[in-house]
């Protein structure tokens, strides 16, 4: 009886921490980051509670800091990637309805740069590519952040949809955990549909 109390005890003090955090079943079409846009998993993912912007929301496998794609759901003119944390001293560049899809690399360095208040970020390389059934993007990028030494490597895929910006973006450290995952996320980003 004590043992089942400790138990529960231990359990109830671990629920804050995992609040608002939830698994998303392999094979289960889910509808992401306040949009339209739906994604089918290969795999099981955790979804995470806390979103880096109104309509955006992060994905992991392994933790946050290992492996996290992010989805952006139709970001529409005027609105920033990100949750604005310094609108008057450092303002994120906005979304613009007449972007060209070849904008969408230096939206996002831009925004990565502010954000993660880092010179130490690069995008590698763009090409084009189909996403989500349109005319899009896909480019890589590297970084380190602000008093780490991790680095970093990405992938994004995104596309102007209807005057709205969709994306799905895959970050992880260059050792180990970027090829581990990798595949996984490119199988994401090619079941993104409307």
């Amino acid at each position: 009886m004590r043992m089942t109390l400790m138990i529960g005890a231990v359990l109830l003090s671990a629920a804050p921490a995992m609040a608002g955090n939830r698994l998303i079943a392999a094979g289960q079409r889910t509808v992401v980051a306040k949009s339209t846009l739906a994604i089918t998993p290969a795999i099981e993912w955790n979804k995470l509670g806390a979103r880096p912007g109104r309509n955006a929301e992060t994905w992991t496998l392994d933790g946050d800091a290992l492996n996290d794609v992010t989805f952006y759901g139709g970001i529409v003119a005027g609105k920033t990637l990100f949750t604005e944390i310094d609108k008057r001293n450092k303002p994120l560049p906005k979304v613009s309805a007449t972007m060209l899809i070849t904008d969408i690399p230096v939206l996002f360095e831009t925004s990565y740069r502010i954000a993660l208040g880092t010179p130490l970020m690069s995008i590698d390389s763009v090409e084009p590519a189909v996403f989500a059934g349109a005319k899009g993007v896909r480019f890589t990028y590297s970084f380190t952040k602000q008093g780490e030494d991790v680095h970093r490597r990405g992938e994004a895929q995104a596309a102007m949809i209807k005057g709205a910006l969709y994306m799905i973006t895959f970050e992880a450290p260059t050792l180990h955990y970027f090829d581990k995952s990798i595949a996984a996320y490119r199988q994401l980003a090619d079941s993104a549909a409307f």
